[in-house]
């Protein structure tokens, strides 16, 4: 294929990047106000990204478990082209799904909430496929060493969705007005804001993918791509993830049940609850911990599990999608949630409401946007110097997109707020200054400056410590492609069904989000950002850890 049509294939393929950013913070936006229509706690709003994001994971499990009992590669066979084309398809049922799920709906039926969650499940299965083949498809069209760039490229359009999401979706269901906390509360009690525009929102959304689908179908520019490798089996893995899976449902059915009867909490059912929850968590770090241990002495049967970069790869994409959603869904609380009626939030600064919290949310994920538009730079060859200069220029031009934005929207930050993220993104430049473009040692600074920036926002209050947590999404910005090229390194003939394990593994946005969420509702909405600081460590030793591995093995990276 040649050049040019590689990058017309490229421009076609990275829409469905765009979509995917757009609806997963929108869900930042969503959440909080799900938490104040349907009267339910913390954890309850957090099952949002439960069913959103556990859709990649049983979907890409699926896709797994049928390939294998056939013993052929489902995806393969259809072609990247077409796996996107039915994702996008999936996806639009989702989308249009909600529209009878919310019919009718009133402030407080928190029955309705889960009818909401089962649409959202539907619309992430399609993305599971989606992006199950659309990462791949994206390396695979050009130098593989290149790979990582064009998953930045892709990734900052991704961002670009995930900027303007929180503040379409903001818009669409609190117009244009700046409600007061008071306000807000009493339209919402009197169903003058209700689902109606969520309806609507996710019929054009619906209508959007159909047309993605369309666009992809029948462009000739776009090829099919298949792995011309063939299916290889893992009996072990499936097995293993099947077990996985039992105690996740298992955990979460529990939790579920002492819901069902609507009363009060007390405290010792709260903590029986978070401590349900941890087991869910760590099931999955022990399940990680069995394939690495177990596919070392005896690598038959795990496929591409045998690899130790695979699996440790496997965790640190649970941690990395789990720390980036977790941060931006629990915002939202972050800023509402007043301190002993001093009208003043966990970070003693002034508390929002749902309407105003769009803004915040969209500079989070704005900072993903930034990260990797400068990460996207080498994608376009530019000289050492004019990328030093470009290193410098891309952060800022991204951020004034950010602004321009919201300010089309009506949403205006103060020059403080400008200032103390300007900042924020100098620290990110420096990082990028020192990283050199080098997977292993982006990883270490930028796990290092998540760390340091959570327990600034843990220790400090006021506008250091929003700032310090905003940062995440600086920080996160160029993790994906550092630890989905890291990951797949040297697995030659398993590098497809290695890809899938590392999607399924999107199931840290499912699970690390709701246990931050109960630990909010048993201590406080700040301290229960630790969570955050134990992702990033992880992935810091991921960092040292896999280039050990890698090294070893002679693999180039």
């Amino acid at each position: 294929m040649s050049n040019q049509n590689n990058k017309s294939a490229l421009a076609t393929l990275v829409t469905v990047f765009f979509f995917w950013g757009f609806i997963a913070a929108s869900n930042g936006v969503f959440i909080p106000f799900c938490k104040t229509y349907f009267n339910i706690d913390q954890f309850q709003s957090q099952l949002v990204d439960f069913a959103f994001y556990g859709a990649y994971y049983i979907g890409a499990l699926l896709l797994f478990i049928l390939s294998g009992s056939i013993k052929k590669d489902i995806l393969n066979n259809w072609g990247y082209k077409n796996g996107i084309v039915y994702g996008l398809l999936l996806s639009a049922i989702g989308a249009f799904v909600m529209y009878p799920s919310t019919a009718g709906a009133e402030q407080g039926q928190t029955g309705v909430f889960y009818l909401v969650l089962i649409a959202l499940f539907i619309v992430g299965l399609g993305f599971s496929l989606q992006q199950t083949a659309a990462n791949p498809f994206a390396i695979a069209l050009g130098d593989p060493k290149t790979g990582s760039h064009r998953l930045n490229l892709a990734g900052g359009i991704n961002s670009f969705g995930t900027t303007i999401g929180p503040i379409v979706v903001s818009l669409v269901i609190f117009g244009s007005a700046s409600w007061s906390t008071d306000e807000l509360a009493q339209m919402i009690a009197n169903n003058q804001i209700t689902l109606v525009t969520v309806q609507g929102l996710y019929l054009g959304v619906g209508a959007l993918f159909l047309i993605a689908a369309a666009l992809f179908h029948f462009s000739k520019k776009l090829p099919a791509l298949k792995s011309d490798t063939a299916f290889e089996s893992a009996n072990k893995a499936r097995n293993l993830l099947i077990i996985l899976t039992l105690l996740i449902v298992g955990c979460f059915g529990y939790i579920f049940s002492t819901y069902s009867d609507g009363s009060v909490a007390t405290e010792a059912i709260e903590q029986t609850r978070l401590i349900v929850l941890f087991i869910a968590l760590f099931a999955v770090i022990a399940a990680i911990f069995i394939a690495y241990s177990s596919a070392s002495k005896k690598p038959e049967g795990w496929g591409a599990m045998k690899y130790p970069q695979l699996v440790l790869g496997m965790l640190a994409i649970f941690t990395y999608v789990g720390v980036e959603v977790t941060i931006g869904s629990n915002l939202g609380e972050l800023l509402k949630q007043g301190i002993e009626n001093t009208g003043l939030n966990a970070l003693g600064l002034p508390v929002l409401n749902d309407s105003q919290l769009g803004i915040y949310i969209s500079l989070y994920w704005g900072g993903l946007m930034i990260g990797r538009w400068v990460g996207a730079i080498t994608v376009f060859n530019p000289s050492n110097r004019l990328k030093k200069v470009l290193l410098i220029i891309v952060p800022y031009v991204a951020f004034g997109v950010i602004l321009f934005s919201n300010w089309i929207a009506g949403n205006e930050f103060s020059t403080n707020e400008i200032l103390f993220f300007a900042i924020c993104i100098a620290v990110q430049i420096i990082g990028f200054f020192l990283a050199k473009d080098q997977p292993v040692k982006t990883l270490k600074i930028f796990s290092l400056l998540g760390i340091i920036g959570m327990l600034i926002g843990l220790f400090a209050s006021g506008n250091v410590a929003l700032f310090a947590f905003l940062s995440g999404g600086l920080f996160c910005s160029i993790m994906w492609p550092c630890i989905f090229t890291l990951s797949i390194a040297g697995l030659g003939k398993y590098t497809s069904q290695g890809s899938a394990f590392l999607i399924m593994m999107i199931l840290g946005g499912a699970i690390i989000p709701p246990v931050q969420g109960k630990l909010a509702d048993v201590f406080t909405i700040q301290s229960s950002y630790w969570i955050a600081v134990a992702c990033f460590a992880y992935l810091l030793f991921y960092a040292f850890r896999t280039k050990t591995v890698l090294d070893k093995q002679g693999v180039e990276y």
